[in-house]
């Protein structure tokens, strides 16, 4: 990275500021996942590196503006990794995922009040550039934390069905009367919103949920389209009855 960057460096390298790599670091994070999902482990090896390239691309830039190297970005999170997991390397003591996650967030909360950031409110803590469904999932999570939840899932459940009549009250409105789309648009939110915390309380991780949602839609897209590739005819010459017709045929031939 010192060489990319020094004198006799790449141009394009020498050019880069953190915000400017940040459509990288994303993209790279997007591609691990991907691997991962499709279970590509060459793949996955590939997309690691380009991903711990950005990582030393962002701590080289830190170091040269005098914050902090490599090193001590990996010093931080050993010692991280250290304190919050003192029943491993202090006490000894097995205790279960729930306590871990349980004592994780007590240190965590001590470790900021040492700090004394800015940052005095809960949930400022979650990053508002997180991707919506995770940035919901993570909201709640905090809220939680410190007792403002539903006691059991018929709460989550209740307030599915609530927020669902009225996504159809405005739907309804916005049929009639073609205005309404700022509303409509604030009550898709909330059913959203509900659906994430449904799921939180399922167990279930939405995003994930999603995803396989969406390749679900695209295999059997793919379907559609290769069945109509070998009638040598082109998706837009067929009509929405032959597709739906593959549709249900890859369906049936359990293709997600």
């Amino acid at each position: 990275m010192a060489n990319l960057r020094g004198e006799n460096g790449c141009n394009w390298d020498k050019k880069q500021t953190h915000e400017s790599l940040i459509p990288f670091l994303l993209e790279e994070t997007y591609e691990v996942v991907d691997a991962i999902y499709k279970k590509d482990f060459l793949h996955l090896k590939e997309e690691l590196g380009d991903l711990l390239f950005n990582i030393y691309f962002q701590a080289r830039i830190a170091e040269e503006e005098k914050h902090f190297s490599i090193n001590d970005v990996a010093k931080e999170v050993s010692d991280k990794l250290v304190r919050r997991h003192p029943h491993v390397f202090e006490t000894k003591k097995n205790i279960s995922p729930e306590e871990v996650r349980k004592n994780w967030e007590a240190i965590k909360k001590e470790e900021k009040k040492a700090k004394k950031t800015d940052q005095a409110l809960l949930l400022d803590a979650v990053p508002s550039t997180f991707p919506s469904l995770l940035l919901a999932e993570k909201l709640q999570e905090k809220a939680s934390h410190v007792g403002f939840d539903w006691s059991d899932i018929s709460g989550p459940e209740e307030k599915l069905k609530e927020e669902l009549e009225e996504l159809q009250v405005e739907l309804k409105n916005y049929k009639e009367t073609g205005t309404g789309q700022n509303k409509l648009e604030d009550e898709f939110g909330d059913v959203l919103f509900s659906l994430v915390n449904l799921a939180r309380f399922c167990k279930i991780s939405p995003e994930k949920a999603l995803l396989g949602a969406c390749k679900k839609f695209r295999d059997r897209f793919n379907y559609i389209e290769e069945q109509s590739q070998q009638m040598n005819q082109s998706l837009e010459e067929m009509s929405l009855e032959e597709m739906d017709k593959l549709w249900n045929e890859a369906k049936k031939k359990g293709i997600a």
